[in-house]
């Protein structure tokens, strides 16, 4: 552990402790280190949108302990184990970085740009052509292209995987801010559960319902808060921006204006990964503070491109999650199956068919119909704030 990281951990003290024990921090700190670093390096590489969001996660501990991309025996042993080489501490899905470059070597220093910015410097310790096939197998359960996460990595990720340490320069500039998970941490209660909500889509009433009741989990404690925190890299392409979706939570804090609140935005980058991106999401929000984590059903899952089935079960992330939590040393809070109701409002499910109470529906497929449209939205839906965003903007 580095004196930073001493620090950090102090910092911390109180909050659960974050993976590995230390949260990472490999952001350079003066300007001459920084000119330093860009000296040194031999060659550029222009980041994707997601690999943006590797590198900022990696340099402000997103992802700890790792310190930077993963080598190809740290590659594999994860894809084939869902772990990290040697310390064999979980890890969902491996951080890789893509190039087309072919002579690209170990012992390249080579500048990591983000729109045209510098974001980082690699030392590259190993290059590789990945077995792609058996990573979609192992980490998706399929290698069916029809799925989201193998189209990714077949198609749009490059034919080499490069590893090694990353020494971070600036924190990609985006559109709203991704506080650093050191930041968030400061801005969280000492000794208090926090319990973590994560999504990629605008929050309505129904989703407030579960994260707000989620706070009264038999095993979640007195006085805890929820950590509101979207993903807001590149997720699928029919999903509302990322930047749209930023300015919906903002009007809605502004609404609800409730204490046991906190917001935060991640940039992180979906793979649909089902099960094992739960795990992935767990090990992320425990970098950040959280003890607890909601997860529903179906969590990251997707569906074929041309049948629509679904690539897993309603619950393999949940029984995943559950059969880790206590190694990840977090607490797993089941999504509630909240409906609305004619007579009482919001209810649980089960409520609702034993009282015999009237549900109400509104499917997302007719809510966007609505939306454009004109029409009035129902109130028990969505929140008023929210809607007046979304006819703005999409």
């Amino acid at each position: 552990m580095t004196a930073r990281e001493r620090t950090f951990a102090s910092q911390s003290e109180g909050l659960i402790a974050p993976h590995g024990g230390a949260l990472v921090n490999l952001m350079l700190e003066d300007d001459g280190a920084k000119a330093r670093a860009i000296a040194s390096c031999t060659r550029a590489l222009e980041l994707s949108d997601r690999n943006a969001c590797d590198v900022e996660l990696l340099s402000a501990g997103g992802f700890s302990p790792l310190r930077g991309f993963m080598n190809e025996d740290e590659y594999e042993h994860c894809v084939e184990t869902m772990r990290l080489k040697g310390s064999e501490l979980l890890f969902g899905l491996p951080i890789v970085l893509d190039t087309n470059c072919e002579d690209t070597k170990a012992g390249d220093r080579v500048l990591l740009k983000y729109q045209g910015k510098d974001v980082g410097v690699l030392t590259v310790e190993s290059k590789w052509k990945p077995n792609k096939p058996k990573e979609a197998k192992m980490c998706y359960g399929t290698s069916s292209i029809e799925h989201p996460g193998v189209a990714m990595i077949s198609m749009e990720r490059r034919k080499y995987y490069i590893g090694g340490k990353i020494e971070g320069l600036n924190i990609p500039q985006r559109p709203f801010p991704c506080p650093t998970p050191a930041e968030v941490r400061a801005g969280l209660p000492a000794g208090k559960d926090v319990v973590a909500f994560q999504c990629r889509n605008p929050v309505h009433r129904a989703h407030y319902e579960l994260f707000t009741r989620a706070l009264h989990a038999e095993n979640v404690g007195k006085d805890a808060v929820c950590l509101v925190h979207p993903t807001m890299g590149p997720t699928q392409d029919d999903d509302i921006s990322g930047l749209v979706r930023y300015k919906t939570y903002v009007v809605l804090a502004e609404e609800v204006k409730n204490p046991q609140i906190r917001w935060a935005y991640l940039p992180y980058s979906m793979h649909m990964a089902g099960p094992r991106e739960a795990i992935q999401h767990m090990i992320i929000r425990k970098n950040y503070g959280c003890t607890h984590f909601i997860i529903g059903r179906d969590m990251a899952g997707s569906k074929s491109s041309l049948d629509g089935e679904d690539f897993y079960g309603a619950y393999d992330a949940q029984d995943l999650a559950k059969a880790n939590a206590a190694e990840l040393g977090m607490k797993t809070v089941p999504s509630l199956n909240v409906v609305y109701t004619e007579e009482e409002g919001y209810v649980t499910a089960d409520v609702a068919k034993e009282k015999g109470l009237n549900i109400k529906k509104l499917s997302g497929t007719k809510f966007r119909q609505m939306l454009r449209g004109g029409e009035d939205i129902p109130e028990w839906f969505a929140f008023k704030s929210v809607v007046k965003v979304l006819r703005e903007n999409i």
